[in-house]
């Protein structure tokens, strides 16, 4: 009975340990277990018979208790299976140690991934290059050769043809003419492949979060779909090479893996993940392995916890890791000293201890542990950084790179004390989206740099704001604001390849790599460097024909695509002691400026351009320009002769009391203030928090919407004017903004206002200088939101519309009428900014347009207005999902239709990712087809362009790169530069009625090539007056 009771309780302390996670208990049972006898034996009557007979029952009855006990003598032979065990455990023992093959790129002779059939085929020489290696550019031009998806050699193109005597008669030789040559990109975090375009539930697969927020053992491969249209996309951008990774939902997110970005790489032409991978034709064992961590917002945000509770989640999962890796360290050294010692000691081993220890759940986070998994962080503030610095010492484990980490540069001396070699992986540009990237600086490339730390930029790649396809622009932009030029390119290349462990194979052009190489068309930290051509193991990616035809009118403007020429400036800088005298004199009321070495002005419509302008002196053209603003007033702006009358008699009048500011400028040029359309300005200061702003509007019924006192959200009563947004706006030149409601979704959105972004401006003192500017509705998902169906948000837009037509006829209230927004629209006072992206939708603004022709029509988004024919997706390399199917765009010169309706488009599709089903066929642009903007241009479609696509978290950490958005669109357009910015200043004017601007920035630089303002004039009743001076991201 009490035998009974105590087994039961030791079988649900057993079950009970199981169930909470820890090891069973080991087990031991005796053959025959001991039993406590109650009668006695009776003595025998022949003594000696009966004695011996006692004697050999004991003997045998201890012999079989002695084999019980002791079952493996010194003599026992282990079966078949038992030896299976017993070396499978050492082989394991062996594998937990074992790190990822490695072998230097000089003693490299194959690339593992090349195959016969669809791999490189023939020798390739690139001659005459201009090459940065990976580590800096060479001096002088060089060829480049490789066979077989490696490169061979590196030589100077004026050794001659001599050098490639050795070379097979068929080898192939492409004459570069000194092009600007890199290695293949590389970009250490992407999710393309585990979320691929088009966004669809049902294939996105980033994050697990249905398992809880520790899941190590899931791996991104076992969601990667190899038929992602990204995949194409973002190869045409030069990036060669891809870590995918997880989602940042989970404190631990799984493996990642790395890709090369080519589709159908294997010899069947099949897609199949397997021969994407970069470590394609390694062994499976002796690959590299990655895992994702995150810690802060997202899993807080995802699970409740605190970082707090995260931490402590964290520590105890690798505390289970742990006590699993001294478990698997005991056994393995009991095993060795049993393999030594013979099959009895396994066979004792084998019974006490069983064979190794495993735990799928647990084997990678063991891998971390013993640094045979490399850990990449997703991690932004410095009190995150030290958390995970604690945890991983705790542990015993490294952090290979920070991810994201947008607080970095506040705390470069900490990270760089933990680990020289950790790599920061970080934005450029893209901010503000959230608490932890509201300390994002323009200048963090550069301050980490400079302490010595390995920066890489990466894309992030899930939503168009991030499209990995311009990976490069980061690097110019970081280069823009002070990080030098081999270690901006090195953040694309080298530095991440490193990051990842595998820089003996990608991330330089030497010999032993492998043959990923890009070819550019211009210098390529300039705006819109784009590929000539992407090889990936030696294999073309780019078809020379579409380069070509979708590249012609850059060509044909020249000058910048060849060696030494088109080097982009850094930005101007100007020490903080100077700034602050020169703005402290520049910003008092009624100043006076004599600005000089002004090389090109863009105001050379005065003086109609601007009312403070007339009357004044102005010389059209270059050269060395002056310019005199007296009082607010230009006087002149022409070179130093026509000037000088002006600025002498300024000098005499003002010699007693303020005396006049002059402006020296070595390469300074003159524009406009440019108009933004944004996204969150002043409404959201962190767009995903709206606790930092008016908030997110509610859905808005129609029924509610209609009549003169309907319920319809005016941003005019929501914006804030300053924070780090403006500071960019003022960064970028950007004077004036329009700003709609920020919605949660739903047709209509609310009517926008127009703000100024100078540093002094309030609401109460011409901080807004238009009210109303447009009533603005969506279609798309975005109408889906609250009518269930597009087809029935546009027939409540069209009845709203028809009301507010039906009330001007039917009423004498002019009241009502100014306070009716839909008879505003009706009647053409108010435009109506309609969102769509999708053909479907933009159709029926036309027809909308057809029926209401007083309606001023605004098509807002427009990413596939520049479809223009009846093509082959495939053959034209349009990014859909049916890219590998023989179907064909609709019918449609949608183009043509947008221009013959007359109805403008603020464009936000110029450098389109198809993240959507309503963007899915979207003319990808430069290298694989036409620019979007040269369709547009030439069907005579009036439009603007705003960096406010839409794809991705609200918000505008970009404005400062307005500008750039526009060179970008120009250079592959055909268009002049005054053409260009006016895509960002007077044709939004035009479109939305504005009154035309009479701001006017000075510039240190060309504004379309990375230029900084100097001063920003902005115009208030005819007189210009200082708006901002020497703008910095600090001065919010």
């Amino acid at each position: 009975m009490n035998a009974t009771i105590a087994g039961a309780r030791d079988s649900k302390e057993a079950l009970s340990a199981l169930e909470n996670g820890s090891s069973p208990p080991p087990y031991e049972a005796t053959a025959y277990p001991k039993v406590r006898h109650t009668h006695r034996i009776r003595k025998l009557n022949s003594a000696r018979l009966r004695v011996a007979a006692l004697f050999l029952a004991l003997s045998l009855s201890w012999i079989c208790l002695w084999k019980g006990h002791f079952p493996h003598g010194p003599n026992v032979t282990l079966s078949a299976l038992e030896e299976e065990k017993f070396q499978s455990g050492l082989s394991s023992c062996a594998a937990i140690h074992k790190l990822p093959a490695r072998t230097e790129a000089q003693d490299r002779s194959e690339n593992p991934r090349w195959n016969p059939t669809s791999g490189q085929n023939h020798t390739v020489i690139l001659r005459n290059a201009t090459l940065f290696d990976g580590e800096s550019f060479l001096d002088e031009a060089v060829d480049i050769v490789f066979a077989k998806g490696l490169i061979v050699s590196v030589a100077p193109t004026t050794a001659g043809e001599s050098t490639h005597e050795h070379l097979p008669a068929d080898a192939e030789v492409i004459n570069l003419s000194g092009a600007y040559v890199t290695p293949g990109l590389v970009d250490m975090h992407s999710h393309h492949l585990v979320i691929p375009w088009p966004h669809l539930a049902s294939t996105e697969d980033a994050d697990e979060e249905h398992s809880g927020p520790l899941t190590p053992f899931i791996r991104a491969i076992d969601g990667m779909k190899p038929y992602d249209p990204a995949t194409r996309l973002i190869a045409s951008g030069g990036v060669t090479s891809s870590l995918i990774i997880p989602g940042s939902a989970n404190i631990i997110g799984g493996e990642g893996a790395a890709v090369k970005n080519a589709r159908r790489p294997g010899a069947d032409g099949e897609l199949v993940v397997e021969e994407m991978l970069l470590e394609h034709g390694v062994d499976a064992g002796e690959r590299r392995r990655y895992m994702k961590l995150a810690c802060g917002e997202n899993p807080k945000v995802t699970y409740g916890h605190t970082r707090l509770g995260s931490a402590w989640a964290l520590r105890g999962w690798l505390a289970r890791a742990r006590e699993l890796v001294g478990r698997q360290e005991g056994w393995c050294e009991a095993a060795r000293g049993a393999a030594a010692a013979g099959d009895g000691a396994r066979a004792r081993l084998l019974a006490e201890e069983g064979g190794f220890p495993e735990d799928l759940e647990l084997e990678s986070t063991a891998g971390v542990l013993r640094g045979r998994v490399a850990v990449h962080n997703h991690c932004y503030e410095p009190e995150d950084f030290e958390t995970m610095i604690r945890i991983s010492r705790e542990f015993g484990f490294r952090v290979r790179a920070f991810h994201h980490a947008l607080s970095a540069w506040q705390v470069p001396e900490l990270l760089k004390e933990y680990d020289g070699n950790l790599t920061i992986a970080t934005f450029a540009e893209f901010a503000f989206y959230k608490s932890e990237a509201y300390a994002a600086s323009l200048s963090a490339g550069k301050i980490l740099s400079d302490h010595g730390l390995p920066v890489a930029y990466k894309s992030d790649h899930s939503v168009e704001d991030i499209n990995a396809k311009y990976l490069l622009l980061q690097s110019a932009v970081g280069h823009s604001f002070g990080l030098p030029e081999d270690k901006a390119l090195q953040a694309v290349t080298s530095v991440p390849a490193a990051a990842i462990e595998l820089d003996n194979r990608i991330g330089y052009v030497r010999p032993g790599y492998d043959a990923d190489v890009v070819v550019w068309d211009s210098h390529p930290l300039s705006v819109g460097a784009t590929p000539r051509q992407v090889l990936i193991d030696g294999v073309a990616t780019l078809d020379p024909v579409k380069v070509e035809e979708s590249t012609a009118k850059a060509v044909a403007q020249g000058g910048d695509a060849y060696r030494g020429a088109g080097k982009p400036a850094m930005r101007a800088v100007v020490a903080e002691e100077e700034r602050a005298r020169f703005c402290s004199a520049s910003e008092r009321p009624g100043q006076s400026f004599v600005i000089t070495g002004v090389r090109k002005s863009f105001l050379e419509e005065s003086p109609s351009l601007t009312s403070a302008a007339e009357g004044a002196k102005v010389q059209t053209g270059g050269g060395n320009l002056t310019v005199v603003i007296d009082d607010g007033e230009i006087t002149c702006i022409g070179d130093g002769l026509t000037c000088e009358y002006a600025a002498s008699r300024l000098h005499e009048r003002r010699s007693n009391s303020q005396g006049v500011v002059s402006v020296d400028l070595r390469n300074g040029h003159l524009s406009r203030g440019l108009t933004a359309v944004t996204s969150s300005l002043g409404i959201a200061e962190i767009s995903m928090d709206p606790g930092t702003g008016d908030g997110i509007v509610d859905k808005t019924s129609p029924e509610d919407a209609a009549g003169p006192y309907g319920i319809i959200a005016h941003a005019k009563y929501g914006v804030s004017l300053g924070g780090k947004n403006f500071a960019r706006a003022r960064l970028g030149g950007v004077t004036r903004a329009v700003q709609a409601p920020l919605s949660g979704g739903g047709l209509i959105v609310g009517v926008s206002t127009g703000l100024r972004t100078g540093v002094a401006g309030t609401l109460l003192d011409g901080g807004l200088f238009q009210d109303d500017v447009a009533l603005h509705v969506a279609l798309g998902d975005d109408a889906k939101a609250d009518e269930g169906a597009i087809s029935k948000a546009i027939g409540r837009l069209r009845g709203l519309v028809k009301g507010g037509e039906r009330r001007i006829r039917g009423t004498v209230d002019e009241e009502d009428i100014k306070n009716d927004p839909w008879a505003l629209v009706a009647n053409g006072s108010l435009p109506l900014v309609v969102k769509a992206d999708s053909t479907h939708d933009i159709q029926q603004v036309i027809l909308l347009k057809r029926d209401y022709p007083a309606v001023k029509a605004v098509i807002f988004g427009g990413h596939e207005a520049p479809l223009v024919s009846i093509v082959p997706l495939e053959s034209m390399t349009t990014p859909s999902i049916y890219a590998d199917l023989d179907c064909l765009i609709p019918p449609i010169q949608l183009a043509d239709d947008i221009a013959k309706a007359k109805i403008p488009l603020i464009f936000t599709g110029a450098r389109p990712g198809p993240e959507t089903w309503t963007k899915k066929d979207s003319p990808p642009g430069p290298p694989l087809s036409r620019s979007p903007a040269d369709t547009l241009n030439e069907a005579g479609v009036l439009y603007a362009l705003s960096l406010n696509t839409g794809g991705g978290p609200p918000g505008d950490p970009r404005l400062q790169s307005l500008a750039l958005e526009a060179s970008w669109a120009a250079k592959y357009a055909g268009l002049s530069e005054h053409e260009a910015l006016g895509l960002v200043s007077t044709n939004v004017e035009e479109i939305l009625g504005l009154e035309r601007s009479g701001d006017v920035v000075v510039w240190e630089g060309n504004p379309l090539q990375f230029g900084t303002p100097v001063l920003a004039f902005q115009e208030r009743e005819g007189r210009l007056l200082v708006g901002s001076c020497w703008p910095n991201e600090v001065d919010g």
